[in-house]
């Protein structure tokens, strides 16, 4: 290749674990340890290790991920708590377990933990409900919520008793259907529900009662989809954010590790992210003995391609001029190889569809191949600025 070439790229599967797990955890609890042994064997080419570290960071990633989904749930329900004891006056208090801080437990040891507090997270759900429920129906009918939480059958229990004209009676069934409510139901649909709750007051027969009751169990039942509908779409959201970031993360490492390649051949690299929300960056190589020529380099992350092209300052005005054209070509052809097997370590793949040989075509001109030498010093001063983790981004 020289003056024009196309690559297809792709990230290996150490890689991309590590990114994922370097992005949720910061590289914490071992993950980034697990992603270099994986990179480390696919170097050396030691196929049995690297499948045994991926399959061990694997394992670590779905550990760690549930870790995260039991303490999101402990944080909703101390959230939804919260919200019902400021909104009726709740007195009792569930307890609840702990969210577990991550600091080097085994996949083992998570798993473990996440069974356990899953179990109990259940249990204190419907504890919860039941509470509010006790709550709701004690303000309807006036009558301590002490009464009715210890008259209620274990939560989650399908039965109900027949309803009666005995208006304590008839709270403990009101009481029973309300606990069916999850708990981070909706505050319109939790005021749809009380609005049909309310009517049992005015219940004069049993029969009446019975229609108002099968009501509130419409209308529980109708919150319990909303509430499940607005959980999957909150599930999918969060996916696609991850999915972005994810995608964000692995094109910051191919433009880095490229320019990491190229940098340690003696170039200088000058990686154009213009904005924090781009979908593809630019590289510009350019050398010291290079005063008017220059590489740009493109990275395609929706195509996974590269395609990059050699750019002079200008029309070339004598044969002496095309000949260093040519050298050069032959020179960003030598360093392209080379740069792809470092790429290969660092585990990304690049596999050419196509390429212009040296001396085919003239050169294209292009202002980017002579940059002033104070812009050059600006741009070198920004990138060695302090910039976190991730170096300068888009």
């Amino acid at each position: 290749m020289s003056s024009g070439v196309e690559a297809d790229i792709a990230l290996d599967a150490a890689v991309v674990l590590s990114l994922g797990m370097n992005r949720v955890l910061g590289a914490a609890a071992g993950m980034a340890a697990s992603g270099a042994d994986a990179l480390a064997a696919l170097a050396e080419g030691r196929a049995e290790a690297r499948e045994a570290a991926l399959r061990e960071a694997a394992d670590y990633e779905e550990a760690v991920r549930a870790t995260l989904d039991v303490n999101a749930r402990i944080a909703a329900l101390d959230a939804s708590q919260r919200r019902a004891a400021k909104a009726h006056d709740l007195s009792a208090e569930v307890a609840l377990p702990v969210p577990l801080t991550l600091s080097g437990q085994s996949a083992e040891e998570l798993a473990t933990w996440c069974a356990a507090t899953g179990d109990a997270l259940s249990r204190a759900e419907q504890q919860i409900s039941a509470n509010i429920a006790a709550a709701v129906a004690g303000q309807i009918f006036t009558v301590p919520a002490a009464a009715l939480q210890s008259a209620l059958p274990e939560a989650g229990r399908s039965g109900h008793a027949e309803p009666v004209t005995d208006r304590d009676e008839l709270a403990r069934t009101l009481a029973r259907v309300l606990s069916r409510v999850l708990h981070d139901t909706a505050e319109a649909d939790r005021e749809h529900i009380a609005e049909a709750a309310g009517r049992l007051v005015a219940a004069r027969t049993a029969s009446e009662a019975e229609g108002h009751l099968s009501e509130v169990r419409l209308r529980v039942q109708a919150a319990n989809r909303h509430t499940e509908a607005a959980r999957a779409e909150a599930r999918r959201l969060a996916e696609e954010r991850q999915a972005e970031q994810q995608a964000e993360a692995e094109r910051r490492y191919v433009l880095e590790t490229i320019g990491a390649a190229f940098g340690e051949l003696g170039y200088e690299v000058d990686i154009g992210f213009e904005t924090m929300t781009a979908q593809d960056g630019t590289i510009l190589l350019t050398k010291g003995n290079w005063p008017e020529h220059a590489v740009k380099m493109r990275i395609d992350q929706a195509e996974a391609t590269l395609r990059a092209a050699m750019v002079r300052d200008g029309a070339p005005q004598s044969e002496e001029e095309r000949r260093v054209d040519i050298e050069r070509e032959r020179e960003w052809c030598d360093a392209f190889e080379a740069a792809r097997a470092r790429l290969a370590a660092a585990g990304v793949r690049s596999d050419v569809r196509w390429r212009i040989e040296p001396g085919r075509h003239l050169l294209p001109s292009a202002p980017e191949a002579h940059r002033p030498k104070a812009r050059s010093r600006q741009r070198e001063r920004r990138r060695e600025r302090p910039q976190g983790s991730g170096g300068e981004t888009s």
